[in-house]
């Protein structure tokens, strides 16, 4: 038993990016796009040796559920190349796990889908999705303190 604990711990950020992807329901869970959560904490804030391919891996997963040209994706890019100008921006040592940080991360992808096909439902659905994604960031990463324990 004590042989399988730490590999449970290692296994959660690939096991829980895998779950919210895969329980996608229209109006909680969108093409699984809470799974934006763990890929952005386990890349940017508590980096996870092989965790980047997996998590460009789901981004492509959730862009191809969405019928998105890739949004996700690039900014996923995007965000890990300015990640590499850790002298101006240091997001381990972030307040609220980088949750500020998070929200800049959605709310460009959710600014550019808003606009991209302007209804006033697109523009509903979009700044649910958003306040939906920032309330749900904390009790997702609070679930990795929990299990670092």
């Amino acid at each position: 038993m004590y042989q399988i604990v730490p590999i449970l711990k290692q296994a959660l950020p690939f096991l829980m990016t895998l779950f919210l992807w895969r329980m996608s329901v229209y109006f909680w869970n969108p093409a699984g796009i809470l799974a934006l959560i763990p890929i952005f904490y386990y890349t940017f804030v508590r980096h996870i040796h092989g965790f980047t391919f997996f998590g460009l891996l789901f981004c492509f997963l959730i862009d191809y559920r969405c019928d998105l040209p890739l949004l996700w994706t690039i900014l996923f890019c995007l965000f890990y190349t300015i990640n590499g100008f850790q002298n101006y921006i240091d997001m381990q040592n972030a307040d609220n796990n980088a949750l500020k940080i998070f929200m800049t991360f959605v709310g460009i992808g959710i600014f550019l889908l808003i606009f991209s096909k302007f209804t006033w439902m697109n523009f509903i659905n979009n700044i649910w999705l958003f306040l939906w994604l920032s309330i749900l960031y904390l009790p997702i990463t609070a679930i990795d303190n929990w299990a670092k324990r």
